[in-house]
This record gives structure tokens, sequence and C-alpha cells, in this order.
């Protein structure tokens, strides 16, 4: 079995499935076409991960959008797919029928899906998977010298701008006089910790301070661990029930405390985000993106 086959895998190529409500950004005829951008009115967009949670979240949202076909489905080499979509195909299949595949699978797939993206020179990817090692992010970091991916912890439009918050506010209150702890909650379902979604949020507030988050993150307090050390950024983290995303950045000083938080209350609204971004993406130059790039939010 091959590395890809061990996360995401499949076999028969579908004919696609054309969807009729207008999104907020369509992709209309006689755009400019480059890597990752279909020939006509049709963005073709492959679903990574299929079978998951976002899998199924991000196809519901691909029916309810004009412009786009689910041109491709794929998961787990054993997977029999349902019918009520189109039916699974396979990675390499995928990689030659879509103009952009959006990725909700593994942090080990992912890699491997980018690399062979990269190799055959597209398509574009919209990588959402999280709990990536600093090597995996180093090889997604150079696929995207070959073609556009845009890669997020959290594809929600509420987060992204409180990443935003959280680094002005931890640039405001600076110094060690404020302690800062980022609290995420989760579906027991959830395999890595902290979520991608902390992670985004500790380096946001580690930007505001001028730091890198590995400079600043607390080790796990557990048992007989000291005192906090002096401007560290903690993380509390809790798994249960059908939690589908609760965050929280506290900014603790000794006679006032302030929270900023988000809550999902349905994963769709991530799906929506990874949608937009895959609309956005299709026909951008090679190069590593994220959300604030697709938000325009950028500086």
């Amino acid at each position: 079995m091959s590395t890809l086959a061990a996360g995401i895998a499949c076999d028969n190529a579908g004919a696609g499935l054309r969807v009729d409500i207008s999104p907020r950004r369509g992709v209309a005829a006689g755009e400019a076409k480059g890597i990752g951008m279909a020939t006509d009115d049709i963005l073709r967009i492959g679903v990574a991960g299929a079978l998951g949670r976002m899998g199924h979240a991000v196809a519901e949202v691909l029916h309810a959008w004009r412009g786009l076909d689910i041109t491709a489905r794929f998961d787990q080499p054993e997977a029999t797919g349902d019918a009520t979509l189109p039916a699974l195909t396979s990675c390499e299949a995928a990689l030659g029928l879509c103009d952009v595949i959006i990725d909700f699978s593994s942090a080990a797939a992912s890699v491997v899906l980018a690399q062979r993206a990269a190799a055959r020179g597209g398509p574009a990817l919209v990588i959402g998977s999280t709990g990536f090692s600093a090597q995996e992010d180093a090889i997604i970091a150079r696929a995207a010298g070959k073609i556009p991916i845009v890669k997020s912890g959290n594809f929600s439009i509420g987060v992204n701008v409180l990443a935003g918050l959280v680094e002005q506010t931890a640039s405001r209150l600076g110094g060690e006089d404020w302690d800062i702890e980022v609290f995420e909650a989760h579906h027991r379902g959830k395999r890595d910790a902290p979520s991608g979604t902390g992670l985004l949020l500790g380096e946001a507030a580690a930007r505001g301070r001028g730091k890198g988050l590995a400079q600043l993150r607390a080790h796990t307090r557990e048992g007989a661990a000291g005192e906090r050390p002096p401007g560290a950024i903690g993380f509390s983290v809790m798994r249960g029930g059908g939690i589908v995303g609760e965050h929280s950045v506290v900014f603790a000083a000794a006679d006032e405390i302030v929270t900023l938080s988000h809550s999902a209350r349905d994963r769709r609204l991530f799906a929506r985000g990874a949608v937009e971004a895959a609309v956005w993406v299709a026909g951008r130059a090679p190069g590593l993106y994220d959300m604030v790039d697709v938000l325009g939010l950028r500086g």
C-alpha cells in the first residue's frame, strides 16, 4: 500500500454533479485561466477525505453553489462510498480530473497529495487537515513552489477575524504582566491537540508580541509543574461529545481579564470557507496562501 493509500485513496471516476445556486463569489465565463482553472465556466472540484465529517459538509455546500462541479471524491482504499453522492474515485484519477481539490483528510495524506499534485503541476489545493509536524509543513511549502495551495487551520471568517484581534490585543497588552491562555474544545473524535485553530490563535498572539510561538509556548502542565513562565502562551484542551468548535483567548493580568472568543454551531461554516478558498485559488500563481489572503485581510 502506498503512503497515500494509508490515508486517502479509492476507485472509479464519477461523471460529476452540476450544482445550480449562485455563490457569493462565483466563477464567470471568460475569467483569466491558469493553474487549477477550468477551461469553461464550470470549476471542477475534488473532495479528499470525502467520507469524513468535513468531506460530507463540503459536498453539501458544493451542491448549493452555481458554477462548481463535484468531479471526484476519494477516501481510504477500503471505503465504499454512499449512494446519495457521486461515486468514489482514485486519488490519481482525481488529480487528472479536477481544477482544485479540497482536502480535509489527515496531515500524512495531505502531504502526499501535495507532493503528487506538485509533480503534475496541478491541480490547486485547499488543505484543511491539521496536526502537521514542522517537517510536513516544510514539504507542503515546497509543493507550493509549483502549485497554488491554500492551507489554514480554520476556514471560518469569524475565526480569522478573531485571529487579527488576538494579534492586535497581544501587541497592546504586551510584557509579562499579561498571561495568555488559549482554550479550545472539540468533539470526542478529534485526534490532534491543540487543534489547528488553537495553534493559529497562539501564533497570532505570539506575532503580536513580536516572537514565534515556539519561543513562547508553555509546556503541558501536569503534576508539580511549577509556576507559569512569564510571558508564556498556554493551551487548555477539551475533547467531548459532538462539540463543533469552541475557542477563547484569555489575557489575564493581576487585576483584570480580557477574553476574546468564537463559537462554531455548524461545521458547514468551515466548508463554506473552504469552497470560497477553492474559488479564490483557481488560476492563482503558485504559492502558499491562507484565509487571510482569501479574505483580503493581509496587511
